[in-house]
């Protein structure tokens, strides 16, 4: 399995920007894919955005056009720039990362969209 760190949640208000870093370790080169879920209180975990190791993004609906996914094959890494933000985006996000069919979870970093 792979190790998965975050970084850069914290408390925002609405319109405002946060950008989420993820570094993988371990020698897999190039991770299949990785990717951001969300999980708010009370709901599911949900897929965010999420980029192949040929670079083809997916995002959610309802983030589509404000969040951008963006990885380093060679560093093994994976940021996702949140712009427009809404409270309905107020969750903790978690790193993912899917190779050899297993995922792999981050520790998760708190978001808060609020005023």
């Amino acid at each position: 399995q792979v190790q998965l760190v975050e970084s850069g949640g914290g408390l925002v208000q609405p319109g405002g920007s946060l950008r989420l870093s993820c570094a993988a370790s371990g020698n897999i080169r190039p991770i299949f894919i990785m990717g951001w879920y969300r999980q708010a209180p009370g709901k599911q975990r949900d897929s965010v955005a999420y980029m192949t190791s040929g670079g083809i993004a997916h995002y959610a609906d309802s983030v589509k056009g404000r969040f951008t996914i963006s990885r380093d094959n060679a560093k093994n890494t994976v940021s996702l720039q949140m712009n427009s933000l809404k409270p309905e985006d107020t969750a903790v996000y978690y790193c993912n990362a899917l190779h050899n069919h297993l995922h792999s979870w981050g520790q998760g970093t708190q978001v808060t969209v609020s005023s």
